[in-house]
């Protein structure tokens, strides 16, 4: 039971990237765990460009280069309606026909999950008054405590400033029960009595939230609430799972970078060094065996998105059909 909580608790930190990336604040934020799949159904675009076409699909096979067995590649999205969160029966087949599965970090490592959740604080027992104006802190002591969460203010405000605010998602989303992909992927893997690994450790991830200013953060944060609108969130989450559900990878890049107000320069530590370090382990890892590798679908597209560098080193990488079937019970 505890580990289920925890696993639901971090998928909500990781969905904070989506979440506080509306058009209200209009900032880039970081890409920790975001998704996108493919993009519009142009016509095949040299990959060198700045924005490389793919296609319409979130799965993609790794071949060439050397290698004996195929891998795949997927692209999550960290939490979203359970009604919504399928697996089609090509990634179902591919994490059966791999030797493993590979996620951004190991989820399925509770003693990680529970060693991350201390480098949730602020360094030097920092906390949101520290930061603020006292109006400032009020706004904000009030926001948390009116909409409620998993933890109480006190704890929270001690916080670096965006990830307290991830954990107020749950009853922002338009649905009752919600899920990580990455949980649905975690099951089959366990079916299939596949090893679940991590590309990076929950701690890495974390800390990666010390690269923008705690400052920075809290006055971002003070600015989302006082101009936040439920009804714009609920929007911006639609519009970013439809661009999920239609596979339109596009889309989906073009929500993670839209950007006015000079947070995008934290792009290469958060997102495309990340991808970076990715492809250089996986550029190994994948000539010792065959692997099923889902991580945010927001990683996949651009220049220096995950698919573009595995090209670049060498790799073939295809699209591969990821058709969704909801079952209709009768």
């Amino acid at each position: 039971m505890k580990k289920v909580l925890v696993t639901k608790f971090c998928s909500k930190l990781l969905f904070f990237v989506y979440i506080m990336k509306t058009p209200i604040l209009n900032f880039w934020l970081f890409l920790i765990a975001l998704t996108a799949a493919c993009q519009s159904p142009k016509k095949s675009v040299d990959i060198n460009s700045s924005n490389p076409a793919t296609e319409n699909t979130l799965l993609w096979k790794i071949s060439g280069n050397g290698l004996e067995k195929a891998s795949y590649l997927f692209g999550t999205i960290h939490l979203m309606c359970s009604e919504d969160a399928l697996l089609s029966d090509s990634l179902i087949q591919a994490i059966k026909n791999t030797d493993e599965v590979y996620l951004e970090v190991d989820m399925d490592n509770l003693f990680e999950m529970m060693s991350a959740l201390s480098k949730m604080k602020m360094k030097n027992d920092t906390t949101l008054a520290d930061l603020l104006s006292e109006d400032d802190y009020e706004t904000v002591r009030a926001y948390f405590e009116e909409k409620g969460g998993l933890l109480p203010f006190t704890v929270i405000e001690k916080y670096k400033p965006f990830l307290a605010a991830s954990t107020m998602l749950e009853g922002s989303l338009p649905c009752e029960q919600n899920v990580a992909m990455e949980q649905l992927i975690m099951e089959q893997a366990t079916t299939n009595r596949k090893k679940i690994n991590g590309l990076e450790t929950m701690n890495y991830q974390m800390s990666l939230f010390d690269s923008i200013p705690y400052k920075v953060q809290a006055e971002l944060l003070v600015k989302y609430i006082k101009s936040g609108d439920d009804d714009d969130e609920l929007k911006q989450y639609d519009e970013l799972v439809r661009a999920y559900k239609s596979q339109d990878l596009n889309k989906l890049e073009e929500l993670t970078r839209r950007s006015d107000m000079g947070i995008a320069n934290f792009e290469e530590v958060l997102l495309y060094n990340r991808n970076r370090n990715w492809v250089k382990k996986l550029n190994t890892l994948l000539k010792e065996g065959s692997f099923t590798i889902a991580v945010g679908a927001g990683h996949l597209p651009g220049e220096n998105g995950v698919i573009s560098l595995l090209r670049k080193a060498g790799f073939t990488v295809t699209p591969v059909k990821n058709e969704v079937v909801k079952k209709v019970v009768i």
